[in-house]
C-alpha cells in the first residue's frame, strides 16, 4: 500500500519498497503482533495441549507397565504350572513303571508256578512210564527164558532128530 504525502501524491518510495513486510516502518507493529500471538500460542500449548499430550503419554506408559507386569505374572504362573506338570508326569511315569514291574513279577511268578506244576506232572508221568517199561521188560525177560528154551528144544530136535528133555534144557540154561 502506498503512502500519501501531504499534498496527496503517493510516495515513490512506497512503490519502490515492494512488500510491506520488508518496510522498516511496519516492523514494530509486526513484532508486537508476533510476540502477542507467540504468547497466546505458548499459553495455549502450556495450559491445554501439553498437559493433554503428557497425560496421554502417562496413561500409555501406565498401560504398557501394567501389561508388562501382567505378562510377567502370567509367565511366572505358566512356569509354575509347567514345573508342576513335569513333576506330575514324572510321578505318573514312576507309578507306571512300578505297576509294570509288579505285573512282570506277578506274571513271572505265575509262569514259574505253572512250570513247576507241569514239571511235577511230567515227573509223575515219567516215573509211571518207567515203571511200566520196567514191568514190561521184566515180563519180556521172563518170557525170553521160556521162548529161548522152546527155541533151543526145537533147534536140538532139528539138528539131532530127537526132542530134548526139560532137564537137559534147564541144565543148558544154567550154564
Amino acid at each position: 500500500m502506498a503512502t500519501e504525502t501531504q499534498d496527496g501524491t503517493a510516495s515513490a518510495e512506497a512503490h519502490a519498497a515492494g512488500l510491506p513486510q520488508f518496510d522498516l516502518q511496519y516492523w514494530p507493529g509486526q513484532i508486537a503482533w508476533f510476540l502477542l500471538m507467540f504468547l497466546v500460542v505458548l499459553t495455549f500449548v502450556r495450559l491445554f495441549a501439553a498437559p493433554r499430550v503428557g497425560g496421554t503419554i502417562e496413561v500409555r506408559e501406565e498401560k504398557i507397565s501394567g501389561d508388562i507386569a501382567d505378562a510377567r505374572r502370567l509367565r511366572d504362573e505358566a512356569e509354575a504350572q509347567a514345573t508342576a506338570a513335569a513333576a506330575e508326569t514324572a510321578q505318573a511315569r514312576a507309578a507306571a513303571q512300578r505297576v509294570a514291574a509288579d505285573a512282570r513279577a506277578k506274571a513271572q511268578a505265575e509262569v514259574t508256578a505253572k512250570l513247576a506244576e507241569e514239571e511235577a506232572k511230567l515227573a509223575v508221568k515219567g516215573a509211571e512210564a518207567e515203571a511200566r517199561i520196567a514191568k514190561a521188560r521184566d515180563a519180556a525177560m521172563a518170557n525170553v527164558a521160556a521162548i529161548a528154551a522152546d527155541a533151543a528144544g526145537a533147534i536140538v530136535g532139528k539138528l539131532t532128530g530127537r526132542v530134548a528133555s526139560p532137564a537137559e534144557l534147564a541144565a543148558a540154561r544154567g550154564s
